[in-house]
């Protein structure tokens, strides 16, 4: 193959790839006739295998003349270890989890370059420390949540709900930003109503990223509202009907947003009685597809291999079954099932019998998103994320849909249209996870062509 730099002969190194010759996933470093990469046997046929220093079998060496899982262990010892001594005992199935990569490539490549193995480095000076509170009082999340994934995929920390996490710590440090005055209110409806009701959601398992989301847009309105208070020089003892009314006029944005904390003052009399804030009048969607083009997106979805797997098998259950992404990226293996005959994924409880396309799709799909570090604590996604044991985050899942000409709403949107041809509105709400009341309302825009919702579309569009 020639001299290569640096970055190139790195970049061989941590992909092995099938030999052209002899078929075996090696590091290739030269050309066939054909132009088929080889590896160094195939090469250099005549020459006797290399092999590792350390365990003497036949391999790619590496630098020291060690092949790629011997080298691993030593570089996982060295990063893990305290003055030479070896890997402390608390941090022992990190060193399990790390060495016993597939792919020991990868993992050496992310220890070269990540801050998340520097700052293993840096706990590894105080194993005996180590859990989820101290990691929440390091700064830099993201770094910090992807060895916090690391630890609990290895069973040094206990799993946790990181959604409620996430709530709860933004929570605190709100908390500590605001007025005293604003903090004796604020404080309370946060922790004894929002993050109280998360937490029962947290218990049965439904306590998702978006509800994480919602819940810190009702604490920000809260504050919000204090401040508007304080500006128009009110206070909460002095709330008036026709206050509210102008705020939820001047706040459209935050009408709905108000209201938990608008009740929660009133039932704990910090109000006069009778104030209120009426929901918003519910919107049903307005962003549908054409029929012919929701089916042949569904059709390429299925069919065309030039697009990513993770990106067909998430077009093709948005399209069939009206699933939200943020229910996709939850997706594991053991939602799966087989018999002789059929392949089922179990949605919201229910089996549902999949197409074989898209069984295989999603075979495919589990078969090649090995995550990088993996250990007995961790889901098998369908859809793994950047963090160990986290799945993909459903905004940037949406971007790469909307990217590859699949957007999700829209799909989404007609697919539920679809399905109330043909099943009834409570069975909707409990397949797709909609409120029976939304589904209700789904149904009698369903009532009527495809033409009459296009014309819906069209009117909220304009």
């Amino acid at each position: 193959m020639g001299p290569v730099c640096g970055p190139c002969y790195r970049a061989a190194l941590s992909t092995p790839t099938q030999c052209a010759s002899c078929g075996r996933q090696r590091v290739l470093v030269g050309r066939a006739a054909g132009g088929g990469l080889l590896c160094r046997t195939c090469v250099f046929p005549g020459e006797p295998p290399e092999r590792c220093g350390a365990c003497g079998e036949p391999a790619d060496l590496l630098p020291g003349r060690r092949c790629p899982r011997c080298t691993l262990a030593a570089r996982v010892t060295d990063l893990l270890s305290v003055d030479g001594a070896g890997v402390p005992e608390p941090l022992q199935p990190l060193a399990a989890v790390l060495t016993g990569a597939d792919n020991p490539y990868r993992v050496l490549e992310w220890m070269r370059r990540s801050p998340a193995a520097r700052l293993l480095r840096h706990l590894a000076l105080q194993p005996d420390a180590l859990d989820h509170q101290a990691l929440d009082a390091l700064p830099h999340r993201a770094v910090t949540a992807y060895v916090r994934g690391l630890l609990v995929t290895a069973g040094i920390l206990p799993p946790r709900d990181e959604n409620l996490a996430l709530l709860t710590n933004w929570a605190a440090r709100t908390m500590t930003a605001l007025p005293p005055q604003h903090a004796a209110l604020i404080r309370p409806f946060a922790e004894w109503h929002i993050i109280r009701d998360a937490r029962r959601r947290s218990a049965r398992g439904r306590y998702t990223y978006v509800a994480h989301k919602g819940d810190c847009g009702n604490i920000r309105a809260a504050i919000d509202f204090l401040n508007w208070l304080d500006s128009h020089r009110l206070s909460l003892a002095a709330l008036e009907q026709r206050h509210l009314d102008t705020w939820a006029t001047g706040r459209p944005s935050l009408r709905a947003r108000s209201i938990p904390f608008i009740r929660w003052a009133t039932a704990r009399r910090l109000t006069a009685t009778g104030l209120l804030i009426e929901h918003p009048p519910a919107q049903l969607p307005g962003h549908f597809q054409v029929e012919a083009v929701h089916h042949e997106e569904l059709r390429r979805c299925l069919n065309d291999t030039v697009l990513p797997l993770d990106v067909r098998v998430t077009g093709a259950l948005v399209r069939l079954y009206a699933l939200p992404l943020t229910r996709i990226v939850e997706l594991t293996a053991d939602q799966l099932h087989r018999n002789e005959d059929h392949t089922y994924l179990t949605i919201n409880r229910h089996p549902v019998l999949l197409p074989p396309k898209l069984a295989h799709l999603i075979d495919d799909q589990l078969r090649h998103s090995t995550p990088r570090h993996s250990g007995p604590h961790e889901h098998r996604y369908l859809l793994p994320g950047h963090i160990p044991g986290r799945p993909r985050n459903p905004a940037g899942l949406a971007d790469t849909m909307r990217r590859h000409g699949l957007p999700a709403r829209a799909a989404r949107n007609t697919a539920v249209m679809e399905a109330l041809v043909d099943l009834p509105p409570m069975v909707i709400s409990d397949l797709f996870g909609i409120q029976p009341k939304t589904a209700e309302r789904w149904a009698t825009l369903a009532a009527g062509s495809w033409a009459d919702f296009l014309a819906v579309r069209e009117g909220n569009q304009g």
